[in-house]
């Protein structure tokens, strides 16, 4: 890492064009995730957590099971695999690398069988984020809580997503830390074994989806001469669209973040009520694939400026075939039970 990284300023400040956007302001924290050996006192993602020795580790009881197509593997074996890829960048693989490839991933045969493998008995959850309020501006936890730890099952659950559970606790209180958490035995896709990565919080001014605007204030986001009379600049080629504008480089802060307006995707917007209290649900955390999905304008100014459109990866998380995961919690209380969205 060359810096830390940092988000480019917006192109303008847009509450200057729609002034009944100011009021709508949020801010959230970015997490900018980056490789690196998070120890059970660090924020990160993908790290040890802070867990007592004397609490059980979270495991899921649900079915398990996987298709012959795509082979579940160990969390070893997924390593050991990222570790040949990273080794071998630039050259050959050797024949020894190759041959432990094609022992983990053995060729497939075709026609492929489609039988279905069951995993039988708990599946130890794995560790997601660990999330130190210290750390993290927009992280607003329980009262006598200063630490989020966030796990998942690593098999698909409702609506194709790793199922994660979350817990709040005061840090001071662990004083005796498990050493050897257990680990499950397989994962259902690669993308379900986060890399460790340490955080680089920074906060961020965010508004809402276009869609969760007034009708009046999309109508006027939505008309081009709005935007030629402020002399913004914006590219002619949003003429046709101008609110993809609004969305891919002024509202929402794509990649892992905590708090902020959430990011509906392909989804349309509806009301998130507490399935605990019926309270009004905040976005807590994004669990991204990418640091920047729809706009190069959000890569952090540490990052090469030739790097692609889709952005980086530096967790090896992956939801969906790209997309992210979105926890939210109750406002009233949120160690009220949450819910996950993908978008």
């Amino acid at each position: 890492m060359t810096s830390t990284p940092t988000t480019p300023p917006r192109p303008f400040d847009v509450t200057t064009v729609f002034p009944q956007l100011a009021p709508l302001a949020r801010t959230a924290t970015r997490l900018h995730p980056r490789p690196g050996s998070p120890s059970p006192q660090d924020s990160s993602i993908g790290g040890p957590l802070l867990w007592p020795a004397d609490e059980p580790w979270p495991h899921c009881d649900e079915p398990h099971e996987v298709d012959g197509i795509n082979p579940a593997l160990s969390p070893a074996e997924v390593r050991l695999e990222r570790r040949i890829r990273v080794a071998s960048r630039g050259r050959t693989l050797t024949s020894q690398e190759r041959e432990t490839l094609e022992r983990i991933r053995p060729p497939q045969e075709y026609p492929v069988t489609l039988a279905i493998a069951r995993y039988e008995g708990s599946i130890a959850m794995l560790p997601v984020a660990q999330l130190y309020a210290r750390d993290v501006p927009d992280l607003h936890t329980p009262e006598g809580a200063d630490l989020l730890q966030v796990l998942w099952c690593p098999f698909d659950h409702s609506a194709g997503m790793a199922k994660t559970a979350l817990f709040w606790r005061e840090a001071a209180t662990v004083t005796d830390i498990l050493a050897a958490p257990p680990e499950p035995p397989a994962v259902q896709f690669d993308g379900y074994l986060p890399e460790p990565c340490l955080l680089n919080p920074e906060q961020v001014t965010e508004y809402p989806d276009f869609r969760d605007l007034s009708k009046e204030l999309r109508e006027q986001i939505g008309d081009w001469s709005v935007w030629q009379a402020a002399d913004t600049g914006v590219d002619s080629a949003y003429e046709i669209a101008p609110e993809e504008f609004y969305a891919n480089e002024l509202a929402i802060a794509p990649g892992w973040k905590v708090g902020g307006w959430p990011g509906w995707g392909a989804a349309d917007p509806s009301p998130l009520l507490c399935p605990t209290c019926d309270s009004d649900m905040d976005a807590l955390l994004t669990i991204a694939t990418f640091e920047a999905a729809t706009s190069s304008s959000w890569l952090p100014h540490e990052e090469p400026a030739h790097e692609p459109l889709i952005g980086f990866n530096h967790t090896a998380v992956q939801i969906g075939s790209g997309y992210d995961q979105h926890l939210y919690v109750c406002r009233a209380a949120p160690e009220h039970a949450h819910i996950e969205l993908m978008a």
